[in-house]
Order: structure tokens, then C-alpha cells, then sequence
């Protein structure tokens, strides 16, 4: 699999027939290794081991509906509520990141309602803010911790 910019990871792989078969620590299976899913991944190891993010707390490809069709997402963050906090798009590395990925991060939020938005295809990483009140996003620098997170949810969705 291809080198990614994020932190690399104690990762399990196996040999199923033709597939390459990586452990998921997060569906607590194994999965394909597929390119995208090397990304997700690295993706999950990164928020839990480097940014703080609570594993119990992370979902993988949940399901969700947007204009009366099933959509799935690569992986939203929650905070201890239950609320979105982080929704996160994968692509394979050879995905250029165009505005056509931010629009569907976007359209998915549209129905889930995270004020933090990532997407990534393992090498470049792009992350913004959502204001959903004045309906402007705020490109980031950085890839917020799960405290950092909250901190922005807090001035987000004042109690």
C-alpha cells in the first residue's frame, strides 16, 4: 500500500484468496484492504492514538438518507451527547481533493450537522469549520484534537 502523510500504525493484515484482508479496530473485524480503506484506517489511528478522539466515539460508514436516497459516510466523531462533531470523507490516494469531494462532504452534512468537516485522501488533508447559522465555512490549518473539538462545538451550539 501506498505511503500516506499521516502517522503510520500497528496494523494486522491477512491473506483471504485473492484479498488482502486488514484487521477493522473499530467493526472489530476484518475488512478488504482496499486503497481507500488503507486511508480510513489511518485515518481512525490518527484521531484516537494522536488527537484524543474516544474510539467508542468514532463511527465507520454509517448510513444515513439525503433526498430519499441512502448515503453512506466514511466516519463521523460525537461528542458524549451523541451529537456530531467530526464528519470525515476517505478517498483513495490517487483522488485529486476537487471541489466536487468538498460538495459531497457538504451535501452529507447537510443531514448530519457536524461543525467540523475533513476530507482526505491520505496524503492531503483539508479541513473546515462549518457556521451553520451564517452559513459559511472557515477553512482550518490544522486537524482539531477531540478537546479542541469540543471548544468549537461549545461556541457552535451555545447552551
Amino acid at each position: 500500500m501506498q505511503e500516506l502523510s499521516l502517522p503510520p500504525f500497528d496494523y494486522k493484515v491477512t491473506q483471504s484468496g485473492e484479498n488482502l484482508l486488514i484487521w477493522d479496530i473499530l467493526r472489530r473485524k476484518q475488512v478488504v484492504l482496499t486503497p481507500e480503506e488503507w486511508v480510513r484506517q489511518h485515518v481512525v489511528h490518527y484521531l484516537i492514538d494522536h488527537l484524543g478522539y474516544p474510539k467508542s466515539l468514532l463511527s465507520l460508514e454509517r448510513g444515513h438518507a439525503y433526498n430519499k436516497r441512502q448515503k453512506r459516510t466514511d466516519l463521523c466523531a460525537f461528542d458524549a451527547a451523541g451529537k456530531p462533531l467530526l464528519l470525515v470523507e476517505c478517498k483513495r490516494p490517487s483522488v485529486p481533493l476537487t471541489s466536487a469531494v468538498a460538495m459531497q462532504i457538504g451535501t452529507y452534512n447537510q443531514t448530519i450537522g457536524a461543525p467540523l468537516l475533513l476530507v482526505t485522501n491520505g496524503v492531503q488533508h483539508f479541513c473546515w469549520r462549518v457556521h451553520t447559522l451564517s452559513r459559511t465555512n472557515q477553512a482550518l490549518s490544522f486537524i482539531p484534537t477531540y478537546a479542541e473539538a469540543l471548544e468549537l462545538l461549545a461556541v457552535a451550539r451555545p447552551e
